[in-house]
């Protein structure tokens, strides 16, 4: 086949339902696929923004040089760039690259807008590698359906408009237009799982096997379709178990083990986060479900974690609060600030209705957490609280208590996250503590 600008058009019109979106953002890394599909969709007569959005996961000596080439070959096209510098575990439990993944993605999280399409470049060749990775972990029906073509992304949409286009159609494309590519050594390690079956494993069975990249893609395909009845199952029992972020015990424990496992997958996967192994599914049904309503069990695995409080369960990603004062200050109008991994951001808004007296906030709100002893009077629920009082009241779990972002003017306490306004800093009209992709409090 011949991929085109053109042909990635159609692909992503069908993506979208024929839709725009307010943004494309392209994931670059300055590899051949990422330059492939930034090319591509920059000559194509596409009505909405190119952004090139490249990740220094800084791993490498030359790191450096390649932002410095994306730079250029974005400024080139004509397309807006942006980077970013995240930081990778030195010692991830998953190993380095389920780690810089995970960096690399939170990065993009804090970039995608309302209605943005994140554009990723994984092809037909990387299905076929992601099948046979997950048929070595011992994958269910979810993993051996290998990467998906469309999910939701934060507030907007991650899109991989060539998972079915073949590696020598986008190694053809670059060398028609004499596209000049970043050669991370790194993927010639096979100390790698992926890059020892990309390596050694896919060209031997290319050999006798010849469309074998394409065949696997479509027993993906197939395995998707199962996969997809398995979470039309799994939506059905989720309407009588709560959200995805917090489910029932009770209605849980109703259910057979396999549809247990089946509607935990589903929420898990539902909120965003890496699958659970096989043996964190046994300790939430064996350990989490039947634990005392007053204990606080905890089941943790590389990205995720599953909590009990009460007669429910949480689902969410670990949390990493953004230190003290490195939190930022809040402006009104101004960007949102990220609180921290699994935690949001925040961001003020002008409002018709009573909110934060504008005039304490404009030289802006500074972000700080719990230290002990704080208090607040809430404008017409009576006298000055202490707020660990108020937090255990209201019912907030006991692991976001601590993780609230109080909002400071000098050492005046003004808000408790979006929950309360202090009574002597509320006018009419005031501001809104809008906290985006807030964490489950209750």
């Amino acid at each position: 086949m011949i991929f085109d600008s053109d042909d990635l058009l159609v692909r992503l019109r069908a993506l979208t339902s024929g839709k725009s979106p307010a943004r494309w953002l392209v994931a670059f890394s300055g590899g051949i696929d990422s330059t492939v599909l930034l090319h591509a969709l920059a000559n194509s007569e596409t009505e909405a923004a190119v952004i090139a959005i490249h990740i220094d996961h800084g791993l490498h000596a030359d790191s450096g040089q390649w932002e410095q080439h994306c730079r250029e070959f974005a400024a080139d096209l004509g397309v807006e760039f942006e980077s970013r510098a995240v930081t990778v575990a030195e010692k991830p439990e998953n190993g380095p690259e389920a780690a810089a993944r995970r960096a690399r993605y939170d990065a993009f999280l804090r970039l995608v807008r309302s209605d943005d399409c994140l554009l990723s470049a994984h092809h037909e060749d990387d299905q076929a590698e992601t099948l046979l990775l997950n048929l070595m972990r011992g994958s269910g029906p979810a993993g051996l359906a290998g990467i998906g073509l469309r999910q939701s992304f934060g507030r907007g949409h991650l899109l991989r408009p060539m998972l079915g286009v073949p590696g020598e159609a986008i190694l053809a494309y670059a060398e028609r237009h004499e596209l000049g590519c970043i050669n991370d050594p790194s993927n010639a390690d096979s100390r790698f799982d992926r890059n020892f079956i990309r390596n050694e494993i896919v060209p031997k069975l290319a050999a006798r096997w010849p469309a074998v990249s394409n065949r696997l893609r479509r027993s993906a395909e197939l395995v998707g379709e199962s996969s997809e009845l398995l979470n039309d199952l799994a939506d059905m029992d989720l309407d009588g178990l709560g959200t995805p972020q917090k489910l029932s015990i009770k209605g849980l424990q109703k259910l057979p083990a396999a549809r247990q496992r089946n509607v935990l997958r589903r929420a898990v996967r539902l909120c965003g986060l890496p699958p659970p192994p096989a043996t964190r599914l046994y300790q939430i049904i064996h350990e989490l479900l039947p634990a005392r309503a007053d204990g606080q069990p905890l089941v943790v695995w590389a990205g995720a974690e599953i909590r009990r409080y009460r007669d429910s369960l949480y689902v969410m990603p670990p949390h990493q609060i953004v230190d003290g004062e490195g939190a930022g200050i809040l402006r009104p109008g101004g960007p949102s600030i990220c609180l921290g991994s699994g935690l949001g951001s925040l961001e003020l808004t002008e409002e018709a209705g009573e909110g934060i007296d504008p005039k304490l906030a404009q030289h802006g709100l500074t972000i700080r957490y719990r230290d002990g002893g704080e208090a607040i009077r809430i404008s017409g629920q009576g006298p000055t609280r202490k707020l660990k009082k108020l937090l255990q009241e209201e019912g907030v779990v006991p692991w976001m208590r601590t993780g609230l972002p109080l909002l400071f003017v000098d050492d005046r306490l003004v808000a408790v996250a979006d929950l309360w306004v202090e009574a002597d800093c509320v006018a009419s009209p005031g501001l809104t503590v809008n906290w985006i992709d807030r964490p489950a409090l209750k």
